[in-house]
């Protein structure tokens, strides 16, 4: 990326690491399917046996339990199909969840049921006991982290109760490795979505993690790569900068609080300087590298635009519709009207974020802030 711009993006797409550009670039150049049992295959085979171990770690699954897909999308999607291929009839999904998971839920044979969330964005367990008693045959899936917010949602909680139910879990625990701790076998869903692009690997690849492989049933047939649960070639150079990545990646407590102090300083300045700015989850758990706030009367797009402008990239929720900018459902999932919604903004950070991009931010953002303060003064004068 441009070294004069600031990037404050990382729950799109983090950029992607040195160490990770060299790992793919000479796996493009080294070339071998994994499937060939000739030298160049066992190479091949080598290099994906060793990206899923580092994947495995960064959870702390075994290795046999790690997919590899296309993303995160692939494997909610995955997940979702296999849990309706098994005879789940009934699928309760939270209602802040990612779009692809909404979108396979919605898509698939089964009936879907949202989960409401208290107006902290927090899962309300009240709803889910609900639920789970009025429609067996069951599967609930649920983000560990907001892409939107940051929230943390309860996964063990949610998990021992489902499971009382005999209802499986599935994860989408895209955003969280390498900002908080990730140990599959303490959060004790089913199934589990990584992607490698929110890591600081290449995009177009991700793994689901499947603690029992039989739950999952392959959506796509064909030479039986990926223990026979995921058909198609591996894309080893991707893998591979998936597997470098993760080493990367594995959980730093000292990165995580260098995170935390940014963002916690960020919303400190800007709480003490706009008293009617409102954080979204700030009494919640969240992501040490998220914030997404709002200033009612100073539009989502207004303030991507000016700070696209400004050399500073930022979001105004999720990336995953095609550049539009609109109303959030998580927001509107949390009791936030329409029109504060659509003042929101989120700024993620990640490995390269430093203080000075941040101060970069806050001179950029005030200024706007201040001037459109000011129109709205002059037009109530008026």
């Amino acid at each position: 990326m441009n070294s004069t711009a600031v990037y404050l993006d990382y729950n799109a797409t983090s950029p992607i690491r040195s160490e990770v550009s060299a790992v793919v670039a000479h796996e493009l150049l080294v070339g071998g399917n994994p499937s060939s049992v000739h030298r160049f295959g066992r190479l091949a085979r080598s290099s994906v046996d060793k990206a899923r171990n580092a994947v495995s770690q960064l959870v702390s699954a075994p290795p046999e339990s790690v997919i590899f897909t296309s993303g995160g999308t692939e494997s909610n999607s995955l997940a979702i199909e296999s849990f309706v291929s098994r005879g789940i009839k009934n699928l309760l999904v939270l209602s802040t969840e990612h779009d692809s998971v909404l979108g396979a839920a919605y898509n698939s044979s089964a009936r879907v049921h949202e989960v409401s969330v208290l107006p902290s964005g927090i899962i309300n367990l009240n709803n889910l006991r609900s639920l789970l008693v009025d429609f067996d045959c069951a599967g609930v899936v649920v983000q560990l982290a907001n892409n939107e917010t940051g929230i943390l949602q309860p996964i063990r909680e949610i998990a021992d109760i489902s499971h009382q139910f005999g209802a499986l879990v599935h994860c989408d625990a895209v955003q969280a490795p390498g900002r908080i701790e990730v140990n599959v076998n303490e959060l004790c869903a089913d199934t589990y979505s990584l992607s490698s692009h929110k890591i600081g690997g290449p995009q177009g690849v991700g793994a689901l993690i499947a603690l029992d492989l039989n739950i999952i049933k392959p959506q796509l047939i064909g030479g039986g790569q990926e223990q026979g649960l995921r058909a198609g070639t591996e894309n080893v150079s991707g893998i591979s900068g998936f597997g470098c990545a993760a080493s990367q990646s594995k959980f730093n407590a000292e990165e995580s609080l260098r995170l935390s102090v940014i963002r916690d300083n960020l919303e400190n300045y800007l709480l003490n300087n706009f008293p009617s700015l409102v954080v979204i989850g700030s009494d919640v758990p969240r992501l040490p590298n998220t914030t997404c706030f709002l200033l009612p009367g100073l539009e989502s797009e207004t303030q991507v635009i000016a700070m696209d402008i400004a050399g500073i990239a930022i979001s105004a929720g999720a990336a995953c519709s095609s550049g539009k900018v609109g109303p959030s459902h998580v927001l509107k999932s949390m009791g936030i009207d329409s029109e504060n919604a659509n003042c929101a903004i989120r700024l993620s950070f990640g490995w390269a974020t430093s203080a000075e991009e941040i101060d970069r931010f806050i001179s950029a953002w005030s200024e706007l802030a201040l001037r459109k303060m000011s129109n709205l003064n002059d037009s109530v004068a008026l």
